[in-house]
């Protein structure tokens, strides 16, 4: 029976599924609340462990050279950003991950961010908070007969296009894989590229991942091409989007709005961005739903058994 050790501290949300894990891997070792462990805490906390259960921690070089029984890393996070391929491969570590386990949740939250956003919900809610409500305070939009545009169309984007049909949006789909099997299935999707999507959309949610390809693509000239006055989203990853260009053009009013779930630095409790009036901001909730972690957890204890040796440059490590 190997030894495991899981890093985050959300098995004490889930007792059925602890004691489930407790049971086929006795003496697990469960983390306690606290800031997510890095380095030397890391290494503290898995010393002599084969299996590791992990969120976001980060395996350096470092850190598996100071982990000799390590084996297994198995994730329970959605996104694998934080996990470099070649050094598990130096140190002879497997993994696992499951592609698209909280699509659900992050697609729900999209779609909310756009009624929300285009409603000036957050606007209106600061000024009632505030006891400032006295009188008309300006409008909001409605969704419907607007052009949505869905940059990155894998598992969460497919989700946005499903979740999006009862509103009567066209939805431009942009995407360097070719889903056009599943774009048939709809009367209002149209396949476009980059440049098209930006200038067409307004309405633009981001759904890629975070890799070589993608990490500063929206930078202050992406932006300018975006149509005046549109709204964008990104509940994808973090330092996919320039964000000082975001604030100024959130002031310029060229971007009427935004909504982020996410942050080049995380927490983001002191970025500016969020003072702005039109800009709506969630502390990455994209996957904090019961049912998300759930899955998320039980993959990860699945991962046990069932972890492969991850290839550099093969999805989703490009």
């Amino acid at each position: 029976m190997p030894k495991v050790a899981a890093t985050l501290p959300y098995f004490d949300f889930f007792p059925e599924l602890k004691a489930e894990f407790e049971t086929a891997y006795p003496g697990t070792k469960f983390a306690q609340p606290g800031p997510m462990m890095q380095g030397d805490a890391l290494v503290e906390f898995l010393e002599g462990a084969e299996v590791a259960v992990i969120g976001l921690n980060r395996f350096t070089d470092e850190v598996c050279a100071a982990l000799p029984d390590l084996k297994i890393v198995s994730l329970c996070s959605a996104g694998v950003d934080h996990i470099d391929p070649a050094i598990l491969n130096k140190y002879g570590i497997k993994m696992w991950w499951t592609a698209g386990i909280n699509k659900i949740s992050v697609s729900e939250l999209a779609v909310c961010y756009m009624v929300f956003i285009i409603r000036r919900v957050h606007f209106f809610a600061s000024v009632l908070k505030a006891s400032q409500w006295k009188g008309p305070m300006g409008f909001g939009g409605d969704l419907r007969g607007r052009t949505v545009g869905i940059h990155g169309v894998g598992n969460i984007g497919k989700e946005v296009v499903k979740l999006l049909q009862p509103y009567g949006v066209q939805i431009l789909a942009c995407d360097r894989e070719d889903y056009s099997d599943f774009y048939g299935q709809f009367d209002n999707v149209e396949k476009v590229e980059p440049d098209e999507l930006w200038a067409r959309s307004d309405v633009l949610t981001i759904h890629l991942s975070k890799n070589s390809s993608t990490i500063g693509m929206y930078t202050g000239e992406v932006m300018d091409k975006m149509k005046p006055g549109s709204i964008l989203i990104n509940a994808a990853r973090g330092n996919l989007v320039d964000e000082d260009a975001l604030a100024e053009r959130l002031k310029s009013g060229h971007i009427a709005g935004a909504g982020f779930d996410v942050f080049a630095v995380e927490p983001a409790n002191d970025n500016p961005l969020i003072g702005l009036d039109n800009f709506f901001a969630s502390p990455h909730i994209g996957a904090t739903t019961l049912e998300s972690w759930a899955a998320m957890l039980a993959s990860g204890i699945h991962g046990i058994k069932n972890a492969y040796v991850p290839e550099p440059g093969v999805f989703p490590f490009d």
